[in-house]
């Protein structure tokens, strides 16, 4: 017999056995319906330059929902009705998308059955105090091929043309042919990863989550940095192919097109916040002046 000294093991409490006697079943089930769907997307479309933001997306989507949980769940309503049509749609479209392999709708499929979930279990005022959350993952979703090259392309010129007359300026010798860069001896065709709408939309995200996080009090500040996210995103791409046009000049393709082609992808995007930083204290200050009524 163990004595009194001995240790006992602790009974769980009830408490905690009760979340985890409701969740484990809906865990389980997400892991069958969404382990092949990561797995095909980590292995697959998310290995690839255009969307390679997604695993960013989901872990900051992620995140914020777990940042906000606890005041989602702090006064549940379930509204059963709702989260089981929601649901239903959403399992519907994982078949579809799964079955025909189209990865827009496995995504969203993931996305609107877990705000099935959150309906179920907590209502609608759960949701909507994780509503960013679900909204920030749209991100993930790849957009039709034929819209991204029909706003690619615009897009992608109008980034060749400033780099090239910046760099000219600074006394490179550069010359244009449409997105073909000449540069010395070296041709660089502006690919759809270094200026196309896919990466335009990651950097809006970028902002928008930089919103969110920060929260500001001020509307104007708001909408005024909202709006100025879309030259951020400009300007960064035009940082970015700049950097790549400079990289294959002085140091040749090899380096170019090798290891320091994915650097210049993380100066894409450090370029992009560091301007968002900037421009949003520059914003802090113009606001400071117009609550004490003075003029900059």
């Amino acid at each position: 017999m163990p004595s009194k000294l001995d240790p006992q093991p602790a009974a769980p409490s009830p408490a905690l056995a009760l979340p985890l006697a409701e969740w484990w079943p809906v865990l389980v089930g997400l892991l069958a319906l969404f382990v092949p769907t990561f797995y095909h997307l980590f292995t697959g479309v998310w290995r690839t330059e255009e969307q390679a933001h997604g695993p960013i997306i989901l872990a900051l989507s992620l995140w914020l929902g777990w940042r906000n949980l606890p005041r989602a769940v702090a006064a549940p309503r379930p509204a059963p009705w709702g989260g089981f049509t929601l649901l239903l749609i959403g399992l519907l479209l994982h078949i579809l998308g799964g079955s025909q392999e189209i990865v827009s709708l496995e995504i969203a499929a993931f996305i609107l059955i877990l705000g099935a979930l959150v309906l179920i279990k907590f209502g609608r005022p759960a949701l909507a105090v994780l509503w960013f959350s679900f909204f920030f993952m749209l991100f993930m979703i790849p957009l039709p091929g034929s819209l991204v090259s029909m706003l690619t392309m615009p897009m992608k010129m109008a980034v060749s043309y400033v780099v090239e007359h910046l760099l000219y300026a600074a006394g490179l010798p550069i010359a244009r042919a449409g997105v073909i860069l000449q540069v010395g001896q070296y041709q660089l065709l502006v690919a759809d990863a270094c200026a196309g709408l896919q990466t335009f939309l990651t950097l809006e995200a970028l902002g928008l989550f930089y919103l969110n996080v920060v929260r500001h009090t001020s509307a104007l500040r708001n909408v005024l940095l909202a709006l100025l996210i879309i030259p951020i995103s400009f300007t960064a791409n035009v940082i970015r192919v700049m950097v790549l046009t400079l990289i294959t000049y002085h140091f040749g393709d090899a380096a170019g097109q090798g290891f320091l082609h994915g650097f210049a992808g993380m100066v894409l995007f450090i370029s992009a916040l560091l301007l968002i930083l900037a421009l949003d204290s520059l914003l802090q200050l113009f606001v400071k002046w117009k609550r004490a009524g003075v003029t900059p």
